[in-house]
């Protein structure tokens, strides 16, 4: 491995001097060239300087510094810049020690390794390594690299020192604008979430490789090979607002290795995600809309009910009438027939009584003819 930095660590009194490695690899990234799609050739690049028209060499090419919304350039030399009064030029200046946590992730900009220049500068970078592993410190200090200054961390990783570098306070933009606001999560959701989370269980660093790269890599294969490419497969199409409370049960179900046919297979209704007043207003709908029909039925048995109650009492008062004029008939019967039978006694009787008087009338008379 190549040093790409030599410069010194300063703690306190002590000095360690150190070279610097470079702790990432980004060729190994997909990256292409610019060709001209009418023959293949690749396209160059030249550096033309705007006032002749020419080609510019390398060796005649130099620095210049333009003020943000000013067309002044300003020239500046090597010269300048190695009279600057910068401390941190050939030095990382630690600072402050402080937890690992109350570095913001977003300063995090380039990591390198950090090893020992020398036999004499071996004990000095242990100690430094152990102190920090010990304490479970990080430090915090400014360098000097590439013409610019940087803040930098220094922590112990794998038996060594790595720096990395940090961007400053004003170079983190605000996220103002970015988080949506007022948003209402219901509680199940919160612990499908967590439960979520748990089931997927650690990450494993050696199972993560670049797809896109070996797929491009495999399209070039073909294409130096003069095979067909294969078709690409079909992804899903852009975002959607997924039922949200079915999407993570399905991915729990997924992450325990019990449901992933059924994760396949079936897909997460597309609905609106509401929050939890939204939420209970659509129950409250809901709630309103299935009473509504029950209370419907339920009044049509009522009604039904009453309607047969009122027949069943039309029915009851229409035999009391009928029962009633029924009696009333047979009583009208039953005084016509005690008159009848009045009248008829009382004929007998008259007729009984004229019998009678000319009975007696006729013995009389046979008395006066027999004398």
């Amino acid at each position: 491995m190549r040093s790409i930095w030599n410069g010194s660590i300063s703690f306190g009194l002590v000095t360690i001097p150190v070279k610097t490695y470079s702790a990432t690899d980004r060729t190994s990234s997909v990256s292409f060239v610019r060709i001209h799609e009418k023959d293949g050739a690749q396209i160059q690049y030249r550096k033309i300087c705007e006032l002749d028209g020419e080609e510019v060499p390398n060796e005649e090419v130099g620095k210049g510094y333009q003020a943000p919304g000013d067309d002044t350039i300003v020239p500046i030399t090597d010269d300048d810049l190695s009279r600057l009064p910068m401390p941190t030029a050939k030095t990382l200046s630690i600072l402050s020690f402080t937890d690992p946590d109350e570095i913001d992730p977003l300063q995090m900009d380039k990591a390198y390794y950090l090893g020992p220049n020398g036999a004499a500068a071996t004990k000095p970078y242990a100690l430094l390594r152990e102190a920090l592993e010990d304490h479970r410190k990080v430090a915090i200090g400014k360098v000097a690299m590439r013409g610019r200054e940087s803040l930098a961390m220094l922590r112990a990783h794998d038996g060594a020192l790595v720096m990395h570098t940090l961007l400053w306070p004003d170079q983190i933009r605000p996220v103002t604008g970015v988080a949506p606001d007022d948003v209402e999560l219901r509680e199940n959701e919160l612990t499908l979430a967590e439960t979520l989370m748990d089931s997927l269980g650690e990450l494993d660093p050696a199972e993560l490789h670049d797809d896109y790269r070996e797929a491009v890599e495999e399209l070039v294969a073909a294409k130096l090979e003069g095979e067909p490419v294969a078709p690409a497969a079909s992804g899903t199409s852009g975002a959607q607002v997924i039922d949200l409370t079915a999407a993570l049960e399905k991915s729990v179900r997924a992450a325990r290795g019990g449901g992933e046919a059924d994760a396949e297979a079936e897909s997460a209704s597309v609905t609106p995600i509401r929050g939890r007043k939204t939420a209970k207003r659509g129950e409250a709908e809901r709630g309103a809309a299935k009473k509504a029909p029950a209370k419907k039925a339920a009044a049509a048995p009522k009604a039904a009910g009453g309607r047969a109650k009122g027949t069943s009492t039309a029915r009851k008062t229409a035999s009391a009438g009928t029962s009633q004029k029924s009696t009333a008939s047979k009583s009208t019967s039953t005084k016509t027939t005690s008159k009848s039978t009045a009248s008829k006694s009382a004929t007998k009787k008259a007729t009984a009584k004229k019998t009678a008087a000319k009975q007696t009338a006729a013995k009389k008379t046979g008395k006066r003819s027999s004398a």
